[in-house]
């Protein structure tokens, strides 16, 4: 079962994300994610196996331009994620399924997402989803 996630999942969707980026605390990423929801320009959801949280699903609208894209806003697929030992059973597909059926009804002709590009496992979950490569960039900062 897939389903949207709100204000009372906060602690579920940083428990389930601080895996994927666990640079972030829980409680970081709670009030992080407290504050997106509360733009509502954004949509998170949770897939559950028998009442369990097994991974969840961030999306929003860009309204700045997205790389490849011609329209806006652009639904954004800003983070995916499914723990280990359910992976490779199609569940992160019914989460981008979800995310990109949010996106239509929100007036989005186009659906965006990113990853690192040394992050080949999601490189290749990326192209199995029928996304197309569209630019590969090289970012750098100095301090002043």
């Amino acid at each position: 079962m897939v389903r949207k996630a709100g204000e009372k999942d906060l602690k579920i969707l940083a428990s389930l994300a601080v895996q994927m980026w666990n640079d972030n605390s829980i409680n970081d990423l709670i009030a992080e994610f407290s504050e997106i929801i509360s733009k509502g320009k954004s949509q998170f959801f949770l897939k559950y196996m028998e009442d369990i949280p097994i991974g969840f699903a961030q999306c929003q609208l860009r309204y700045d331009y997205v790389e490849g894209t011609k329209t806006t806003p652009v639904g954004y697929l800003e983070g995916i994620f499914i723990k280990d030992g359910y992976r490779r059973k199609g569940y992160a597909k019914e989460l981008l399924t979800e995310c990109e059926a949010w996106a239509k009804c929100n007036g989005c002709q186009e659906f965006a997402s990113d990853c690192e590009t040394d992050n080949i496992n999601s490189f290749r979950f990326h192209k199995a989803m029928d996304f197309i490569e569209a630019n590969r960039i090289i970012c750098f900062t100095k301090t002043l």
